[in-house]
């Protein structure tokens, strides 16, 4: 049944996208509900390098600027709440704040609870210790048996977790999924040999391997390459999720949204719009 399920969505994916290019071509949050009038209030769990994380004591990564760049189109200021991951929603729920701009992975599970504006699509990747001292060859049989660091209510511990029935369905050993609060946390178990590897997104891969050099390394092939990110709206924010849309939209013809790939070093094929 969860196959069926992520095929369903995998297959309704693209009509988000369609309906990005009929988005209303109004930039502007007038009669929208917000929790400050005036601020775009957002919600981030800044743990998720290069999307978004603290450098020096202030916000950074690619969301950050991107929350930015449709916050001047919608001529409105950003306020952000940083916060745990697993948080993000319930605060959403909550009217805590308007948005959550967190690279959030789309997922029919969090579909039901929410509803999202795609931006961006990317894959992920095994992490694992340079040398890879326990012999992992990808997310296949040889993690059965293995630790894996996983984000508290991030797309890893689902991940890690279906691996874990997958495993013990074939006998071939239990996945022990260690859920710690965030990604840096995740990676430094691995490199502490708490944990045998860690699922990390693709760009995230690339920059723990530039930064971390002879640390970490990637054991076998990408996967979920199709994974789709999105803003987080209320359900049934249809005023909000509009004007968003309409603000990537600007954004992508004003050539910002591609140059904020470029800048963040992210693969060209993140970008949905191309």
């Amino acid at each position: 049944m969860k196959r069926i399920l992520r095929n369903l969505f995998l297959a309704a994916a693209p009509l988000a996208v369609a309906a990005f290019s009929g988005a209303a071509s109004a930039q502007t949050l007038d009669g929208v509900k917000l929790v400050e009038s005036g601020k775009l209030t957002y919600g981030v769990a800044a743990s998720f390098a290069p999307f978004e994380y603290m450098l020096d004591g202030k916000l950074t990564g690619f969301d950050i600027d991107f929350i930015n760049g449709l916050a001047e189109k919608l001529k409105v200021e950003t306020s952000a709440m940083n916060m745990e991951f697993k948080g993000l929603i319930p605060a959403l729920q909550g009217g805590r704040i308007d948005i959550i701009n967190s690279a959030m992975y789309i997922n029919p599970t969090r579909s039901e609870q929410v509803d999202f504006v795609p931006y961006l699509k990317i894959g992920n990747n095994v992490m694992v210790q340079a040398g890879n001292p326990k012999g992992i060859t990808g997310r296949d049989d040889s993690i059965c048996g293995k630790t894996i660091a996983v984000t508290l209510g991030g797309i890893s511990e689902s991940q890690a977790r279906a691996d874990n029935d997958r495993c013990k369905a074939a006998g071939l050993g239990e996945v022990k999924v260690l859920t710690l609060p965030t990604a840096q946390d995740s990676a430094l178990s691995l490199s502490q040999g708490r944990a045998d590897a860690n699922y990390e997104s693709t760009p995230g891969a690339v920059m723990a391997l530039e930064k971390m050099q002879g640390v970490f390394e990637i054991a076998g092939e990408p996967f979920e390459m199709n994974t789709q990110i999105g803003i987080a709206t209320p359900k049934g924010a249809t005023e909000l999720q509009a004007a968003l849309q309409a603000a990537i939209k600007a954004m992508v013809e004003d050539g910002s949204y591609k140059a904020m790939i470029a800048k963040w070093k992210l693969p060209a094929s993140v970008s949905l719009f191309d």
